[in-house]
């Protein structure tokens, strides 16, 4: 089985319960990656570093593709299905959202670097949306950012399942039912 017909992205806006459903499906023995955005600031942070989106929003965008990058070649070696907590499409959908321009060697990734064709989005959910020390956007900015996320996926030929606003545990029903129904089962 080739690579990409295992990873499987889970992207949407901040603050929509997707590394919530990320750490519920590693907790059911799946594997997983972490968001390169929220390491990427709590590295900054703790080096002092500028690469914020707060400060440099392209020097940041540049550390999670490099973040991105290394997790996607790392999981070359798992086995089973992988889940990535958001995909390098989700940098150029970044960039896009601060009016930056997207470099042609990162949009060169989003096109190289594939994941399954069919990639799971979570919807803005006022309801659960919050804050917090990494996550400074507003829900408008949430909602804009799931915008920029079905754009650039689907400019790329993914195609988007939408995860029902449900609790944790019938979301990773829903994403297992969905990915075995392709042939993918637990290991």
């Amino acid at each position: 089985m080739r690579d990409v017909e295992r990873f499987f992205v889970i992207t949407g806006g901040p603050g929509s319960g997707k590394t919530t459903l990320v750490e519920a499906l590693a907790a059911a023995g799946f594997a997983r990656t972490a968001e390169a955005g929220r390491a990427v600031i709590q590295e900054q942070l703790a080096n002092g570093g500028g690469a914020l989106p707060w400060k440099d929003r392209a020097a940041f965008a540049e550390k999670m593709l490099e973040r991105d990058i290394q997790s996607y070649k790392a999981t070359i070696a798992q086995t089973g299905p992988v889940f990535f907590d958001r995909g390098i499409p989700d940098v150029v959908g970044y960039l896009r959202l601060c009016g930056l321009p997207v470099p042609v060697h990162l949009m060169k990734a989003a096109t190289d670097f594939r994941y399954h064709r069919r990639v799971f989005i979570a919807p803005p959910w006022r309801e659960i949306y919050a804050q917090d020390a990494e996550r400074k956007q507003d829900f408008d900015e949430a909602q804009r950012t799931y915008d920029a996320m079905v754009e650039i996926y689907s400019k790329l030929d993914y195609e988007l399942v939408i995860l029902p606003r449900m609790n944790v545990e019938e979301r990773v029903r829903f994403v297992v039912d969905a990915i075995a129904r392709q042939g993918h089962r637990q290991h």
